[in-house]
């Protein structure tokens, strides 16, 4: 019997030096795809957001206004002269029918036919102006101007003589070549009244003591001695920064009346008023100041 024997060649042992590197499929792929995509995303957006950025820094908007200066001299000769020749009439025809012509030098042609009933030839009064007093004139838009104004009158009927007040507001028209009209009849309206508002008095603090209170006296008394006549030269010696302007009127101290002062550092606050004879009207004249002085080679007034 013949025993056969197969003889297996070994297999010679990969060299670990010679061991190729693999790349497992499976989840670990798929992993790293999407973190690609991230990636990818992330610097995309990144850069669209560099382009569409909003600047989120606060922006101050500085507004500019032009003031536009408007000369209403003429437009308050304008309105003076009308309300002269509208509030005086007498009582006979021809004066009326002069009236009436006087007035197209004012009015628009709708306004001069309004008016032509406000005096009729019956009429039992006369009337002359004797004050017109314009209050204000205010910009109603671009070209146009409400005018505020009162009229003293004087009032004849039957030789009795009476004054009279009134106040109207009327629109003026100002064109290109500042012409103007009136183009709103004289309307009534309330006179400006005179203010309860009461400005704060300044009151002694008790930071300045009788010693300086007499030094600071006796120093604006000699200098509102010598004030009204001072010569430019004279005031620098008392006066710095061109506190106080000459001035050159024949005016004579009297006196301080109820100085107050107030300290703060070094400089004094002082509300005085002073008491003046004007020499020329033969009057009292009551002169009122707001001062800061301050010691410098002797007292200043520096504002």
């Amino acid at each position: 019997m013949k025993i056969k024997i197969e003889r297996t060649e070994k297999q010679p042992k990969p060299n670990k030096q010679q061991k190729k590197s693999t790349i497992k499929v499976g989840t670990h792929k798929k992993l790293t795809l999407v973190l690609w995509f991230v990636l990818i995303g992330s610097v995309s957006f990144g850069i669209y957001k560099n382009f569409t950025a909003i600047d989120r820094h606060t922006v101050h908007e500085k507004e500019v206004i032009e003031t536009k200066i408007v000369d209403t001299n003429r437009i308050e000769s304008f309105v003076t002269a009308f309300a002269t020749d509208y509030y005086t009439w007498q009582q006979d025809q021809a004066a009326i029918d002069r009236r009436n012509e006087q007035l197209k030098n004012y009015l628009t042609e709708e306004l001069q036919q309004l008016n032509l009933e406000m005096v009729r030839s019956d009429i039992p009064t006369s009337a002359t102006v004797q004050r017109v007093q314009i209050w204000g004139v205010m910009q109603a838009d671009d070209k146009e101007y409400d005018v505020l104004f009162s009229v003293e009158q004087q009032i004849t009927e039957d030789k009795k003589e009476t004054t009279i007040t009134s106040t109207y507001s009327v629109q003026v028209y100002m064109d290109k070549n500042r012409n103007l009209v009136i183009t709103k009849n004289p309307t009534m309206d309330s006179q400006p009244k005179k203010s309860t508002y009461q400005p704060k008095s300044l009151e002694s603090d008790g930071t300045v003591d009788a010693r300086l209170t007499t030094e600071l006296n006796s120093f604006l008394e000699t200098f509102f001695k010598l004030y009204p006549t001072a010569t430019e030269k004279e005031l620098a010696y008392y006066v710095s920064n061109d506190a106080l302007p000459v001035i050159q009127k024949n005016y004579v101290f009297a006196e301080l009346v109820n100085p107050i002062y107030s300290k703060k550092d070094k400089q004094i606050f002082a509300s005085i008023t002073v008491k003046y004879l004007n020499q020329d009207t033969k009057t009292t004249h009551l002169a009122q100041y707001e001062l800061i002085l301050k010691k410098q080679d002797n007292w200043k007034i520096i504002r």
